[in-house]
């Protein structure tokens, strides 16, 4: 996001006075008119730049944001590209569809359900790793069945096989590992400081001209609607937080239905949203850092290049973030030891250990889909299944059938009671009739 021109609140770039003079390449660089950049644009021209940064004898630092993105400069692609699952925000901020494969291959764009079909026609295997309703992945599959002619989960069993003998025989920073010697810094902070910071960031932007810049970009669309030009508003720069959540208040204020008390509340309840969609990308940030990195680095064998630096207490961040982030990079350069990350902070050794154990407990390969017919829901691997036989809400559905099945139960007892008296009033009544019969 921080790469479209003109937008610097909306999209938080870092405003040049903060840059302390030094060069910050990819910023401010797109018109946000123009057609989002497809991941393998954005890998080809950081690893140019990286590659000049380097020529001129300088450090290139990477800096996250979009995991999707970075994650493609870290790693060296694999040989056939495996889509590593975005969140839903920046899943919406790239082509998902290949249009020359869908001329191809007309299945490819066929309904969801008839891709499933085809994909579990030619490979089971993978159809059953993934979700039916995940049709990206669904597509993806496919795909690369009929542009290799073998199955996906074939391919990929090759690919697993190549790196773990380049594993066995590299550094790490070949193959399909790590392109670069390469340190990571994970600057986080406890939940509930997290939060508290998030807010009053939206806050601070709000006060900086957020719905300024969210007015403008709404203004631009209204202008283009006029001329009958449609905009995709799905991708690209129009799904950044900000300015979505923001639209409903614009649009009041265009029609006029509203007074300008219930103008002010709904401004205040679409900043609300704001801050609520930051906190969902910042856990989903976190989430990937925790699954997708993590396991990048672990098939490497370079988890112990990813160090959590405590940022909880902005007071000590020369002690917590910029002195060890310092001694790190300079021991690397001078490829020196270097400290095992659990030693940085007490938030460090909790979270990594954390990761460590869940890398020896959880089978990674073990990924077929596993569905729960009680909650008619289905996980893509152990770990989710676990979460979700021990969750709350299949707790709740276990409970509530329980519930179901006593009130059945005592319903069907009291039908038996009933249909008990009835054949012995029947039975009565015959007898009582028997009698009369006889005098």
């Amino acid at each position: 996001m921080q790469m479209y021109r003109g937008l610097p609140i909306i999209t938080n770039q870092i405003p040049i006075e903060e840059r302390n003079g030094i060069p910050h390449h990819l910023i401010n660089c797109i018109d946000f008119d123009e057609n989002p950049w497809r991941i393998s644009t954005f890998r080809k021209e950081c690893l140019r730049l990286i590659d000049d940064i380097h020529a001129r004898g300088k450090l290139p630092v990477l800096v996250g944001g979009t995991h999707y993105y970075t994650h493609s400069v870290l790693f060296q692609e694999q040989l056939v590209s495996k889509e590593v699952e975005p969140s839903d925000e920046e899943a919406s901020s790239f082509p998902v569809k290949d249009v020359d494969s869908a001329v191809k291959w007309p299945i490819l764009d066929a309904e969801p359900e008839l891709v499933f079909q085809k994909l579990r026609e030619v490979d089971p295997i993978m159809a059953d790793h993934w979700h039916p309703r995940d049709s990206r992945k669904i597509r993806r599959s496919l795909e690369i069945y009929f542009q290799t002619g073998k199955p996906a989960s074939q391919v990929y069993a090759e690919q697993q096989r190549l790196k773990r003998a380049i594993a066995d025989n590299d550094d790490g920073f070949g193959g399909e590992q790590l392109r670069f010697n390469t340190a990571i810094f994970w600057v986080h902070s406890e939940k509930s400081t997290l939060e508290e910071r998030l807010f009053k960031r939206v806050d601070v932007m709000v006060d900086q001209g957020l719905l300024s810049e969210a007015s403008r970009m709404s203004d631009f669309l209204q202008e283009q609607e006029a001329q009958g030009v449609a905009v995709d508003q799905t991708r690209g720069v129009w799904i950044s937080i900000g300015f979505k959540e923001l639209a409903p208040y614009f649009n009041a204020l265009r029609d006029g239905s509203k007074t300008e008390k219930e103008l002010d509340v709904l401004k205040q309840s679409c900043i609300g949203a704001v801050k609520i969609a930051t906190r969902q990308y910042a856990m989903s940030q976190i989430r990937w850092i925790r699954n997708k990195l993590w396991t990048g680095l672990a098939e490497a064998g370079m988890t112990n290049r990813l160090f959590l630096l405590d940022s909880t207490n902005v007071e000590n961040w020369a002690d917590n973030i910029t002195g060890p982030s310092e001694r790190l990079v300079k021991a690397l350069e001078e490829e020196g030891p270097l400290p095992d990350p659990k030693s940085l902070s007490e938030l460090a050794k909790a979270t990594l250990a954390a990761l460590e154990l869940k890398e020896q407990t959880i089978d990674h390969k073990s990924t077929k889909c596993i569905t729960c017919d009680i909650c008619r829901k289905t996980m893509t691997n152990e770990e989710q299944w676990q979460n979700h036989i021990y969750g709350s809400v299949h707790k709740k559905v276990l409970k509530s059938l329980a519930k179901k099945r006593e009130r059945e139960a005592y319903l069907r007892k009291r039908q038996e009671g009933l249909e008990n008296c009835q054949e012995n009033l029947q039975d009565s009544a015959q007898e009582l009739d028997s009698r009369v019969a006889s005098k």
